[in-house]
């Protein structure tokens, strides 16, 4: 039970890295009405908080399933579990701030950029879970 818990907040944690940068990227123009900034610094702080998720997440990711999920095949269902997680966050945040202003609907090439970007972190995820793998956990059947 206790892996199984662990499983999931790993799959929350992935779920939040890759939600955060797309919900900044996608309400550009209301965060810029909103707080009276211009859109290229929006856009600039958007940029550095994805690189700063990337980076952070990646390590926070890779220390947590070194640490919790200790190499388990069960691991790589990460792959699939964080998207339940995903799209209940979309709903919440569409249902809690929907967009009552014209101007906030954002670009469609953004969503271009956003279906691109969910297509590969499946991907992403995988290499991480290689990655957890340590050569310890490789070669156990082996003597």
């Amino acid at each position: 039970m206790k892996y199984f818990l662990k499983l999931n907040v790993v799959s929350i944690l992935y779920a939040l890295m890759v939600f955060v940068p797309l919900e900044l990227m996608l309400n550009v123009y209301r965060i810029s009405r909103l707080t009276n900034w211009e859109i290229r610094t929006v856009n600039i702080l958007a940029g550095i908080t994805l690189i700063i998720k990337i980076i952070g997440g990646t390590i926070l990711i890779l220390i947590l399933t070194k640490k919790w999920l200790r190499g388990r095949k069960a691991n790589f269902f990460t792959v699939i579990l964080w998207v339940p997680y995903f799209v209940l966050l979309i709903y919440v945040i569409a249902s809690l701030f929907p967009i009552t202003n014209g101007g906030d609907t954002p670009n469609p090439v953004t969503g271009l950029l956003a279906t691109g970007g969910l297509i590969v972190y499946p991907f992403y995820i995988l290499i991480l879970n290689f990655a957890c793998i340590t050569n310890d956990d490789k070669t156990i059947g082996t003597v």
